[in-house]
């Protein structure tokens, strides 16, 4: 069985969800004045953090998965959950002179987001040294979250020759140019969701075959519509998969990264990767919000070849 890392974040989520449409209490012309308020009626908490999410997907999947981050002093007991899931949390720090990252996330009628992220622990992430490790490890996911770090994890990874895949979210704002060339200059693949491409493409100064050069695939997510999977070659179109409720968007991105770089890490065939994330993410977006505590991955196979008329190879 593939062995994985995700490097990135764990955190506390709230979730708030507005009956409305945000932009209906923006003014474009007064933005200088900006003030504004919500009320929501909806609020849940949820364990979160992107490293986390990603890796309670891959656990769903039933692969051997770790995850590298921080932890601050009330973040103990989501340690354990995470345990509990089989998930290693050995290259996990936690920092008692912090609280655990929280994000606060509101969501409106349109699936529009408006999120604030406190770091916390995450401010003192170091990345972990996986030099006894490099021949355990099929990929290292690095997601957002302390830039530093994540520029450390990317260059560990090369010189120790194990791969990696970059998922900047959007801290490629946080990186200088030329740090950001080296993480990606590299890597097994880039991925991100087509805002976030928008934002890393402006911050490289790269076009997309520009981009090709340095990385070995170009991996771009447009919800609803599906996601790209560009290589040096083709460009390859992944429809997705439809939920049959939409709930709460929140961590389906998170979902569809975990089955893809399974899929990845498992040797499939690119097409097949992309469906198993997109079939994955399907079933997020049908839960509350993330980690998705109830999941059948029969009917995850079943709505999987439904959707693209073929079977998914085998776990």
């Amino acid at each position: 069985m593939s062995k994985f890392l995700v490097a990135g974040s764990i955190a506390y989520d709230m979730l708030l969800a507005y009956d409305g449409s945000f932009a209906a209490g923006i003014d474009v012309d007064k933005l200088d004045e900006l003030s504004v308020g919500y009320v929501t009626r909806h609020l849940v908490k949820h364990h979160g953090g992107t490293a986390a999410n990603i890796a309670w997907n891959f656990a769903l999947l039933n692969q051997d998965v770790g995850i590298t981050g921080s932890v601050g002093s009330d973040g103990k007991d989501y340690l354990e959950r995470l345990k509990n899931k089989g998930i290693d949390v050995s290259h996990v720090s936690v920092r008692e002179e912090h609280v655990t990252p929280t994000a606060i996330i509101g969501t409106d009628s349109g699936e529009r987001q408006i999120t604030f992220f406190h770091p916390g622990a995450d401010f003192d992430t170091q990345a972990p040294d996986l030099t006894k490790r490099k021949e355990t490890l099929s990929h290292v996911l690095v997601s957002p979250h302390n830039e530093v770090a994540m520029q450390q994890t990317a260059l560990h990874c090369q010189e120790q020759g194990i791969p990696y895949i970059f998922d900047p979210g959007q801290q490629s704002l946080q990186f200088s140019q030329d740090d950001l060339k080296r993480t990606v200059h590299g890597s097994t693949a880039v991925i991100a969701n087509a805002y976030e491409w928008s934002l890393l493409r402006e911050a490289l100064g790269w076009a997309a075959n520009e981009v090709m050069e340095y990385t070995g695939l170009l991996i771009v997510t447009h919800g609803e519509h599906g996601l790209n999977i560009q290589t040096s070659e083709d460009s390859i179109q992944i429809d997705a998969v439809p939920a049959q409720k939409l709930i709460n968007p929140t961590g389906a991105g998170d979902a569809l990264r975990a089955g893809l770089v399974t899929g990845i890490g498992l040797g499939w065939d690119l097409r097949d990767a992309g469906r198993l994330g997109a079939a994955l993410a399907s079933f997020a977006v049908e839960s509350e919000g993330p980690p998705m505590e109830e999941f059948d991955l029969e009917a995850m196979y079943k709505r999987a070849e439904d959707a693209y008329g073929e079977v998914l190879p085998a776990l």
